[in-house]
């Protein structure tokens, strides 16, 4: 029996194409499902609580699904909601969902899975030593998860209960990007090999496609293979595009692990059925010895203050890898003697970024540069924002004044397009976790609600 499966957009708020969307529909799919988070943005989602994408952007692409549904009557699953997946990101599109469906009269079972952690869970979890660093994880101490906002990423088994009782719409927090489309086939007892990698080459919609866009894919899953059709007018698939996903966010293209195993795709083959269809054969599924859930965590560590400036100057620009550290000691003086010493500069980072020799690419560049104009951000970091931006200020008249010595009296040497130069970013987070949790089953570290709307 055929499966099919439609991935509408590779995240909610992205937008898609609603031509390639009626594709998608009119195709029959058994499950529709979209992931709406990453960490691929950096800490501020989870540890602010804000969304990456709007509120307008977000609304719009759930209403299409919303009607999406009502219309097949198949589940509907969205993973991550809010970008971090945290509680508050599932309420808010929950909200969301709620407000469309009483505007456009439609009915649903609603289920809503959350994973924020605990501190005191944690805390358990890290003294019975089953909190487990990943590759290049920082090092970490009981204190931390006081301090820090942590969800765990679920994989298919909280999602699949909610689909045997019958929910209509699900919206996760934190999960495994293809654990919204493998959990009904899997449910169903679809090959796991097949179902993982299916679900791995559509998790970002139709970034696999040619040119990768926000657009949608249908998978037609079956017992030894599967086919994935990308629906927008003039896209297309190759077998090497498809296979190259598999490479996305991993470092190893034939092992992708998941909560209960990994996904080996050392043998899989992948043929062109046509210009917007691969046929992908071969893949399987190992499970692991224990299930684990990835934490992922964010905490706040203090606030910016951001000056941007330029220069085309060959002196200005020749002198200023020696000028600016001269710069950072006679700043760390002077917020001694303005702040009365109520301020230590150790606590704060004053960094420039030198846009055009190397910035970018750290370390050797492979060809000598030498630029004729320079692109400079400077970025303040204090304790509180209010510090921040009164360092800023006398950050950027000493910036755009600095002594050059190959000209007489005094220079600019920083020009500003904004007026006044400053302006406040924010608070400033930082991932703290790369560990997963062991020893736990497959549900025990996600709550579940249900209502019907």
């Amino acid at each position: 029996m055929a499966m099919r499966i439609l991935a509408p957009t590779g995240a909610l708020g992205a937008g898609f194409d609603t031509a390639a969307l009626d594709r998608g529909v009119a195709a029959g799919p058994h499950v529709i499902a979209c992931d709406a988070g990453s960490t691929d943005s950096g800490p501020a989602a989870l540890g602010s609580g804000t969304p990456k994408l709007s509120a307008q952007a977000v609304t719009r692409d759930l209403r299409l699904l919303l009607q999406a549904r009502d219309t097949l009557q198949v589940p509907l699953i969205i993973g991550s909601c809010g970008t971090s997946g945290r509680d508050d990101g599932v309420d808010w599109v929950a909200g969301l969902a709620r407000t469309i469906a009483a505007e456009d009269n439609l009915h649903f079972k609603l289920g809503l899975i959350y994973s924020d952690q605990p501190a005191e869970r944690l805390q358990h979890l890290y003294d019975q030593g089953r909190i487990r660093p990943l590759a290049n994880a920082p090092v970490i101490e009981r204190k931390l998860f006081e301090r820090s906002h942590t969800v765990a990423m679920m994989g298919v088994e909280p999602i699949q209960e909610l689909l045997r009782d019958g929910y209509d719409v699900i919206l996760a927090g934190r999960a495994s990007d293809t654990a919204l489309f493998a959990a009904l086939p899997h449910l169903n007892g679809a090959d796991p090999g097949l179902t993982w990698h299916m679900a791995k080459t559509i998790e970002c919609g139709a970034a696999c496609a040619i040119p990768p866009d926000a657009n949608g894919l249908l998978v037609t899953l079956r017992d030894d293979h599967f086919d994935v059709t990308t629906l927008a007018d003039g896209s297309r698939l190759t077998p090497r595009s498809v296979a190259a996903h598999t490479l996305y966010e991993n470092a190893d293209p034939f092992h992708i692990t998941e909560p209960s195993g990994t996904l080996d795709t050392t043998h899989a083959t992948y043929e062109a059925v046509d210009e917007r269809t691969v046929r992908v054969r071969g893949s399987r599924y190992v499970e692991a010895d224990g299930y684990t859930n990835k934490l992922e965590g964010a905490e706040l560590v203090g606030y910016q203050t951001v000056i941007v400036g330029g220069v085309r100057d060959k002196v200005v620009i020749e002198r200023l890898p020696e000028l600016l550290p001269m710069a950072k000691k006679y700043f760390a003086a002077k917020i001694l003697d303005v702040f009365d010493g109520r301020v230590d500069p150790d606590t704060i980072d004053i960094n420039y970024r030198l846009y055009g020799t190397g910035t970018v690419l750290t370390g050797t560049e492979p060809t000598p540069l030498q630029p004729q104009e320079l692109g400079v951000l400077i970025t303040i970091t204090a304790p509180d924002q209010g510090t921040a931006h009164a360092i800023s200020t006398f950050v950027a008249h000493a910036s755009s004044h600095l002594p050059i010595p190959e000209y007489d009296g005094l220079v600019s040497t920083l020009a500003y397009p904004y007026s006044p130069p400053e302006m406040d970013r924010g608070p400033l987070y930082r991932f703290t976790l790369n560990h997963v949790a062991t020893g736990v089953t497959p549900t025990e570290l996600f709550r579940t609600a249900t209502e019907e709307v």
